[in-house]
């Protein structure tokens, strides 16, 4: 018997289409799996088993009635549950939502619908996408498929995690400063976040709003365009939207790679990377040298204050986005309190964990009166310089190559102490949302005691083709699951 979890969603597809297997057993794997699996790993907050099946149920009924279907219709997929889903839980991993239902689903999972995708559930992160662990989830740790003792990375830890472990064919996670890509890196597997604006945020509980963005997490780059295809298109109800139609992601896939200049820039491989990732980075780099493209070094200064500027900027942010979370209209609302102002202060104590509520606190300081200045305008000084550094970079380069994180997964509990030293595993990805720029994460390795080791393609605006190109020549040839 076919063992349906290990294929992927291009391959399931033709099968379905095909009758050769039905979305209800492709589905019905999923959730074996998931009940196999998810007692140890931890992916999932919600799994939706009944919804799942009638969905897979309907599927079948168009495919005997002869309907042409999308590529991914019946592909099981599992949701970050920081996306609204209309009359399924959606927490954020927070007692302060622990039991919100929304009325409405968010734009990126209502195009999937209409793809007549199957969902298995939502998966668990770090409360609020606050954290680069998934230890700081109200409700579980999740752990990584590859090394269980480890971390899965965050804050969509649960997103790689569940397809790592085959518990979900494709997730949706999102990204405010590596939330998708670091995640993917230490699971092994394939993650894109997008340009800023190329996938609606509306119905996405809002971290940081100029910096989140929503991102497939796949077994491989071909599934993963497959995804993006789906869910990326303007959206009236998200201001931010880039306007205009989109391209098939999928297109240039397969086409040949020589004769493309790969940037390194010298900044990302200097004190604080590990020899592991480094070595199998600069291996990836011959790599593509060995396909024709030419390798050009490069120099983004203004990075060593990125890290800096992205924690004053999304805090600031996040200070603001969560002031509606007060006990009073929905979520969480605390029992003791006597005034308005204590009923404020109790719900939001007891309702937000201790991540979201120091970053609140910090986000609060740079905003107050005399800081805003000296922090937050000049964090967005810092935002225009990096911005501009890139700009100049793809003027020598069609991509630039680059480690996802400075060490691969890490022990569960490592890191919990000390805030601070996990805050600085952010340090090569979030200059890519401060950019708003397009980054794909792809497995280029393993440390030498198994744990995955994942690299990244970073694009002009707009460029995701060209990096799925490139991701694909590479995956092809030196990498893959």
């Amino acid at each position: 018997m076919r063992e349906l979890t290990k294929y992927s969603i291009e391959e399931l597809s033709r099968l379905i289409s095909r009758k050769e297997v039905s979305a209800a057993e492709v589905t019905q794997g999923y959730l074996d799996k998931i009940r196999e699996k998810d007692g140890l790993i931890g992916a999932y907050i919600t799994v939706t088993e009944e919804a799942a099946l009638k969905k897979a149920a309907q599927v079948d009924r168009k495919i005997a009635a002869g309907e042409e279907l999308s590529p991914l219709a019946g592909i099981p997929g599992g949701i970050k549950d920081n996306m609204c889903t209309n009359g399924v839980k959606t927490t954020c991993a927070s007692k302060m939502l622990e039991n919100f239902v929304p009325c409405y689903t968010s734009t990126a999972v209502e195009r999937l619908e209409k793809m007549d995708y199957v969902m298995l559930g939502k998966v668990n992160m770090d409360e609020f996408a606050m954290g680069s662990s998934t230890e700081n989830s109200a409700f579980k740790i999740t752990r990584n498929p590859a090394a269980p003792d480890c971390v899965p990375g965050g804050s969509s830890g649960g997103s790689a995690a569940a397809v790592a472990a085959e518990e979900a064919a494709f997730t949706l996670g999102s990204d405010t400063g590596g939330s998708i890509r670091q995640p993917a890196a230490f699971c092994g597997v394939v993650g894109m976040k997008p340009t800023y604006g190329a996938v609606s945020r509306y119905g996405l509980v809002a971290f940081a709003s100029s910096l989140d963005q929503i991102g497939p997490v796949t077994k491989n780059v071909t599934d993963n365009a497959i995804v993006l295809n789906a869910i990326s298109a303007h959206d009236g109800l998200d201001a931010t939207s880039i306007p205009g139609d989109r391209p098939d992601y999928t297109a240039d896939i397969g086409k040949d790679v020589a004769g493309m200049r790969v940037g390194l820039p010298t900044e990302f491989f200097g004190e604080g990377i590990s020899p592991e990732v480094k070595d199998a980075v600069m291996a990836a780099a011959k790599a593509y040298e060995s396909l024709g493209c030419e390798i050009v070094e490069l120099s983004l200064p203004s990075l060593d204050y990125a890290l800096s500027a992205y924690y004053v900027i999304s805090s600031a942010e996040a200070s603001s986005n969560l002031a509606r979370f007060d006990g009073i209209r929905y979520g969480y609302r605390s029992e003791k309190g006597a005034t308005l102002d204590e009923v404020y202060r109790y719900s939001r104590t007891e309702g937000f964990g201790p991540e979201v509520q120091r970053r609140i606190m910090l986000g609060t300081f740079a905003l107050s009166s005399g800081y805003y200045d000296a922090y937050y305008k000049k964090a967005l000084q810092v935002r225009t310089l990096i911005m501009e550094e890139y700009r100049k970079s793809f003027e020598t380069c069609q991509f630039i190559l680059s480690p996802v994180a400075p060490t691969a997964a890490y022990r569960i509990g490592e890191k919990t102490e000390n805030p601070i030293e996990m805050y600085m595993g952010d340090i090569y990805s979030v200059p890519v949302n401060i950019a708003g720029l397009p980054a794909l994460s792809l497995p280029c390795g393993r440390t030498e005691d198994g744990r995955p080791i994942g690299m990244q393609l970073i694009g002009k605006p707009l460029s995701e083709g060209l990096l799925y190109r490139a991701g694909y020549a590479y995956e092809r040839e030196f990498g893959g699951r």
